[in-house]
């Protein structure tokens, strides 16, 4: 079993004080950690030039990630943020296409795709999310939508573009409610998702992807699921929000593994 990732996804939470806090929490507790386990936080954009000097200090153990980046490389799109000043900053990985953005911001495949393209340009990391709503799940279509949000914002890269990308599972009804995916139900989709990844790129690239399961994982159930052989980490949501939490989903990581 391979070390895993845990990414740390803030959300819109936190004022600048609360998250120097919190970022300086986690840091301590991280610092001295000999971990196995990759870790990246994802803060508020505001908030990215605080979590790089945090991730630039010599002890530090984690990286940094945005939460989302514009589908456009530069120009009169007020208010967006492009993978050029993400690069800038020295951030390493970005979310795209989470279920909320889809949700409340209209965002298609189509815009996954064209956000991951300027991601790789920018050599930085696309955390691409792809998940089923609850009602899809009971009608049994949870693979078809999934194969399908796969394969249009990702199969249009060359192999050696989607080798730079991490893909997150994330059932949209365990995000947020305190439902959680069972982990036979995470592990058979992460298991499908390589599955797809593998007819179309080969064997060895599929087998190293990453596949994060994201859904209302947290210190207690994060152990099991990282268990799972084809679930390589977690995108943590709320949990992310205490440092304690957090870390401990992260040593739960370096366990999986070493009993493994």
């Amino acid at each position: 079993m391979k070390e895993k990732l845990v990414i740390g996804n803030w959300k819109m939470n936190k004022t600048f004080e609360q998250a120097d806090d919190l970022i300086g929490d986690i840091f301590d507790l991280l610092k001295g950690f000999h971990k196995t386990t990759e870790v990246v936080i994802c803060p508020p954009s505001l908030y990215l030039e605080l979590a790089t000097d945090y991730a630039d200090a010599e002890d530090s153990n984690f990286r940094i990630g945005a939460q989302n980046c514009s589908e456009y490389k530069n120009g009169a799109y007020t208010g967006e943020i492009s993978a050029e000043m993400l690069s800038e900053m020295e951030v390493e990985f970005c979310i795209v296409g989470h279920s909320e953005r889809r949700k409340y911001f209209g965002e298609t495949d189509e815009t996954v795709a064209k956000k991951v393209d300027r991601l790789i340009e920018q050599n930085i990391i696309p955390v691409v999310c792809c998940g089923e709503q609850l009602e899809e799940r009971k009608a049994g279509k949870h693979f078809e939508i999934v194969e399908k949000q796969v394969k249009e914002s990702l199969f249009h890269l060359p192999a050696n573009h989607f080798e730079h990308v991490v893909i997150a599972y994330e059932p949209v009804w365990a995000i947020g409610t305190g439902e959680t995916a069972t982990p036979a139900q995470a592990e058979e989709m992460h298991a499908f998702i390589r599955s797809l990844v593998e007819k179309q790129y080969g064997a060895d690239v599929a087998y190293n992807l990453y596949i994060l399961y994201g859904g209302s994982c947290n210190p207690k159930n994060a152990l099991e699921l990282f268990s799972q052989q084809d679930v390589d980490g977690g995108l943590i949501g709320g949990a992310s929000l205490t440092a304690s939490d957090f870390v401990a989903i992260v040593e739960a990581g370096d366990t999986a593994v070493k009993d493994n």
